[in-house]
């Protein structure tokens, strides 16, 4: 780093400030780095890493089938829908922190007694999403919920 960037990136920093890790600094240039995908490829990848059919992606998403299907098979979402899938591309990958992702998909459809017997993906659907998202939190800080 030239003697100029680094001053210019001490200005930026406000005062008392932390260096950011090698680690954040690395996945910053990864994130960078990584291809760009139009959402249909994130999709594709989503239900396969989670073991999800289309029609459980869109229960979960409340976009029609047919919607789901042509993102899937190429069409481009609109930046409302990439933000959902984005949204539930998070929930997804907190759920494959506590059981491995090809489990998540088959989860989601089980009857479970913290959300009063209904599956989580019903709990979704009613948009209720903030439920799962306080499972997660609790399951993993180890606070009793």
């Amino acid at each position: 780093m030239e003697e100029s960037e680094r001053m210019k990136a001490k200005k930026r920093k406000a005062p008392g400030q932390a260096e950011p890790s090698a680690r954040v600094r690395e996945s910053a240039v990864a994130d960078r780095t990584r291809p760009k995908t139009n959402g249909t490829h994130s999709l594709q990848e989503m239900a396969e890493r989670f073991g999800l059919r289309q029609e459980t992606l869109s229960r979960m998403t409340g976009f029609s089938l047919r919607a789901v299907a042509g993102w899937a098979s190429g069409k481009e979402p609109s930046a409302p829908v990439r933000r959902a899938l984005t949204e539930m591309d998070r929930l997804l990958d907190g759920l494959a922190r506590l059981m491995e992702p090809q489990e998540v998909g088959k989860w989601l459809k089980q009857p479970n007694a913290a959300f009063d017997g209904s599956t989580p993906v019903q709990v979704i659907e009613r948009g209720q999403i903030d439920r799962v998202w306080r499972m997660l939190y609790f399951v993993e800080s180890g606070e009793p919920g």
